[in-house]
């Protein structure tokens, strides 16, 4: 599938989102659309593999085509039924149930079946607590289906769940359903819903630029970055996911299988669904990923508990777009906590720099973090100046890039990108100040492929540019009390003009010679006419 056939299938899925949620917000709509749209992936990929698995035994349905064909396998092969379960689970890691699958769905609302709903609902339920090995429990908690959104009535709602999953199996089954071509449909959808909702979206996603600029940069060798791109990154680490675009963005730089285990944590219940729902429909297997649904401030996932430095997981990458400037309530029992101890806490006002020691404190030896924050963070005094003071005199800030403002749905201020390592060569750290490359938009600024590269290339050959790049030594920075404004060291700022004032006065007093000449010479026509002078004679 074209590049053009991918923006045209997201286009497809957009107007119908947007003809159908009728006086429903975006967010809202968006539980739906997205939740169709991740039972069809489910579904076709499973039908995929039950053909490879059955081979000629799998039913032609020539004569009964609404009818799936595992349907019809089912109904004459009972006794085969559960082994032929066991070996799914084992090769494609889930089961649905004929009933279940998106052909079966579609055809029932095609045909307005008044049970619809009901077996949505069973559907959903099987899908969470039977359909994986692994928990996926709550996978669909956050999609009401007895909304009044809805309708009022069961009958109404029912009807509407027909009317929009009928319009969607027509407006996809043009296009190709493998994972990337969904996975990609669903990315753009994400993205177009959290350019809907406004506000609430920074919470969720990361735009597609942004992202790539930090997976790119976490992908390079962590020590000399101008050797390219590691092989393979064991575990990576995103503590504040989302719906996981970002984590996804640094399997996409590896390939399908460069990344060991992905591991992500999420606070917000629906988009905790939408970042497991998203690894799903983009290929990853459920042993592949592990995303928590908890408060990383509060460090609450067991598995990052070990306060032994020799026991604790360690990420060979950490990315992240936390909240900014998050109030939060940091606590005595914080203050001694194994992240912060050696730092202490960040301010009550914003926990900027409490979620980069808390991602900072599981990478590993040889790993590289890159993490987006607010500009605040490198200038702002108190507790704020001690922690960068640390991590500037422990060698931890490797590169500050400053980016344009507007980049983002839930935020126009301009903000950075910190990239931190355990271990780094430089004796000094990279300014980047890329504020004014950028396309400008009618709602959002946004990154051309052109800047992206100028940016990854800039820090991973540590190139220095005039107004756009520079390496500064550690003896400037701590001349500037450990100030990281990154105009202090890469301005942009257009110089002004130096004037040479003998120069302008020797012009001014030519000028005043050459009127009073004028005058002169204006005055004596004016007085043979007998008319009154001009002053200044």
């Amino acid at each position: 599938m074209t590049e053009n056939d991918q923006k045209q299938l997201g286009d497809t899925l957009w107007g119908i989102a947007n003809q159908l949620r009728g006086a429903m917000n975006a967010d809202d709509f968006s539980d739906y659309m997205l939740s169709f749209l991740f039972l069809r992936y489910l579904s076709d990929n499973y039908e995929a593999a039950a053909k490879k698995e059955l081979g000629r035994d799998y039913p032609d349905n020539t004569h009964q085509p609404n009818t799936p064909p595992l349907t019809l396998w089912y109904d004459a092969n009972e006794a085969d039924i559960a082994e032929f379960e066991r070996q799914m689970r084992r090769k494609v890691h889930y089961v649905i149930e004929p009933e279940f699958l998106w052909n079966s769905i579609a055809e029932q609302a095609r045909t307005q079946d008044g049970e619809l709903l009901r077996t949505l609902q069973q559907g959903f339920k099987y899908i969470e607590n039977e359909s994986f090995e692994s928990t996926f429990q709550g996978l669909f908690s956050e999609i009401n289906l007895d909304s009044e959104k809805l309708g009022k009535k069961h009958a109404d709602r029912n009807a509407k769940l027909c009317t929009i999953i009928t319009k969607i199996a027509e407006g996809i089954a043009k296009f190709s359903t493998t994972s990337d071509i969904l996975g990609d449909a669903y990315e753009y959808l994400i993205g177009e819903f959290a350019a809907g909702s406004g506000k609430k979206a920074g919470e969720f996603y990361t735009p597609q630029q942004i992202s790539s600029i930090l997976s790119a940069i976490v992908t390079l060798d962590s020590q000399d970055p101008s050797t390219g791109k590691k092989k393979k990154l064991n575990k990576v680490l995103d503590f504040a996911c989302g719906s996981g675009s970002l984590l996804l963005n640094v399997r996409k730089q590896l390939g399908t299988h460069g990344i060991g285990k992905i591991y992500g944590q999420e606070k917000n219940i629906t988009t905790y669904n939408l970042a497991r729902m998203n690894m799903l429909l983009h290929g990853v297997k459920d042993s592949e990923f592990e995303i928590y649904h908890g408060d990383s401030l509060l460090n609450d996932w067991d598995i990052l508990k070990e306060a032994n430095p020799a026991k604790k997981l360690q990420f060979d990458a950490v990315v992240a777009n936390p909240p900014f400037s998050y109030r939060w309530e940091p606590t005595a029992a914080l203050g001694e906590d194994f992240r912060f101890k050696n730092y202490g806490l960040a301010p009550k006002s914003a926990a900027d720099f409490a979620f980069l020691l808390h991602g900072f404190h599981f990478l590993g030896q040889e790993g590289v973090m890159a993490i987006i924050l607010p500009h605040g963070v490198l200038f702002r005094g108190g507790a704020e100046q001690r922690i960068r003071t640390k991590l500037l005199q422990d060698g931890h800030i490797d590169t500050v890039i400053g980016l344009p403002a507007n980049l983002f749905f839930s935020t126009g201020i301009p903000v950075c990108i910190l990239v931190l390592k355990r271990c780094k060569k430089p004796d000094d750290v990279l300014f980047v100040n890329a504020s004014e490359h950028y396309e400008k938009g009618k709602r959002q600024n946004r990154l051309l492929p052109a800047h992206i590269d100028k940016i990854v290339s800039t820090y991973q050959f540590r190139t220095e540019e005039d107004r756009y790049a520079r390496r500064v030594p550690m003896e400037e920075i701590e001349a500037n009390d450990f100030n990281l404004n990154i105009s202090r060291y890469v301005s942009i700022a257009t110089p002004e003009e130096v004037i040479d004032l003998g120069a302008v006065n020797r012009t001014l007093v030519e000028l005043e010679q050459q009127v009073a000449a004028s005058t002169a010479k204006h005055n004596a026509f004016l007085k043979e006419l007998g008319l009154p002078l001009l002053p200044g004679e």
